[in-house]
């Protein structure tokens, strides 16, 4: 009976030890949500040492309200990739929570093959801002193309180096580059099936009916066989220019909807352009052809065709070349053709606003029909040094 006081004193002294802590708890999760919410610039912990101060950067509350409200990510890494800080946009990228975010290293939320690109971006960011394209990986394994801006941060009297970092969710970006790129192929296929409509009505039309024209005036002509006057000469005049512009339209035919691709083959249809284009701009035109390992498929060899024509276009109409050498062979598991001209050249931070103008269209097509097809155009120039295109398509494996 002696011993049930001490029983009630322990009880006691328990719910004092448990209300103590439940009151620190309270404190704690108080403190936090006050740094959180930016209403402390400071916190000073008492310890073995004294008390410390440990001051929060940036803490200002409207300029933490401003980077909470982005729709982009928003964070602060040290020198070794620590996330010292990350707003919740980022968070809801990764799909990780916040506080796991936080003091994480930035590598664990980039894809494999990225992480060794974003290395050297760090370094080259405390000169000057950089930018990466990269993958996000979310804690369910989803990918999330973004681009990732980074900048070296004043220090403000802080010994460690810090970088500013904006996240930007690019999967919208992407899908409507697809759907703009899906939509410029049907674009281009309708062009080529309008092309292939007005070839036929060229050949099978107008260029019979020329032909029909041609052999009456060669005709006349021969009626007129015994004569010396001025009408036979006339006659042999017209039967002339009939006979060219059957000629040129049976040209602009063929270039519409080159039939002879099928039967020729990209080289062949090569060596028609060269010698055409040489003939009626006198630019003189050298090509090499090595060796295709492999047959392309016909909408590459079109490709290819149709980014020569438009861009021996550009170059009788703005270059001011004497010269043009068009290459066509392998990189790799790639086929590559070359177009370098000797001409004017140009400037070629003025290439955004040349694209926005009706001749930079056809800068557009050619790059968006190398695209498609999985490959790339590159434009290399310069003021008086001429012109090169660069394109790489990959081949069938």
């Amino acid at each position: 009976m002696k011993a049930a006081p001490k029983r009630r004193l322990s009880r006691s002294a328990d719910r004092r030890k448990v209300a103590t802590l439940r009151e620190r708890l309270y404190e704690a999760e108080e403190t936090l949500r006050a740094i959180r919410g930016g209403e402390v610039d400071a916190v000073v912990v008492s310890g073995k040492l004294g008390d410390q101060v440990f001051t929060l950067e940036g803490a200002g509350h409207a300029y933490r309200m401003l980077i909470e409200s982005m729709n982009e990510g928003a964070l602060t890494l040290t020198a070794d990739t620590t996330i010292l800080y990350a707003n919740q946009c980022f968070a809801g990228m990764v799909k990780y929570p916040l506080e796991q975010v936080i003091g994480s290293s930035f590598l664990r939320f980039l894809s494999v093959e990225d992480r060794g690109a974003f290395k050297p971006l760090l370094t080259r960011s405390r000169e000057t801002g950089t930018k990466l394209q990269a993958l996000l990986v979310g804690s369910d394994d989803s990918k999330v193309p973004a681009q990732i801006s980074t900048r070296a941060m004043a220090r403000n009297g802080s010994s460690r180096a810090t970088l500013g970092m904006v996240v930007t969710d690019m999967t919208e970006g992407r899908r409507t580059e697809e759907l703009l790129r899906e939509l410029t192929h049907r674009v281009v296929q309708v062009q080529e099936s309008e092309r292939g409509r007005v070839a036929l009505e060229l050949h099978d039309n107008i260029t019979q009916l020329l032909c029909a024209v041609l052999f009456r005036s060669q005709a006349l002509v021969g009626l007129l066989s015994g004569s010396a006057g001025p009408g036979k000469q006339e006659a042999i005049k017209l039967r002339e220019m009939l006979g060219e512009t059957a000629n040129e339209v049976e040209r602009i035919s063929n270039n519409l909807t080159p039939h002879v691709l099928n039967q020729l083959g990209l080289t062949g249809v090569l060596r028609e352009a060269r010698a055409e284009f040489a003939m009626l701009t006198g630019i003189a035109v050298t090509l090499t052809c090595v060796p295709l390992t492999a047959q392309l498929p016909a909408e590459t060899e079109l490709a290819l065709y149709r980014i020569v024509q438009e861009a021996l276009g550009n170059v009788s109409k703005h270059a001011g070349a004497n010269n043009v050498a068009l290459r066509l062979g392998h990189q790799g598991a790639f086929v590559r053709l070359t177009i370098h001209d000797d001409g004017v050249g140009f400037n070629q931070d003025l290439l955004p606003a040349m694209r926005k103008q009706k001749g930079g269209l056809g800068l557009h097509s050619m790059r968006e029909r190398a695209t498609y097809l999985g490959g790339s155009l590159r434009i290399k120039s310069s003021r008086r040094a001429g012109t090169e295109i660069e394109v790489l398509i990959p081949t069938p494996s």
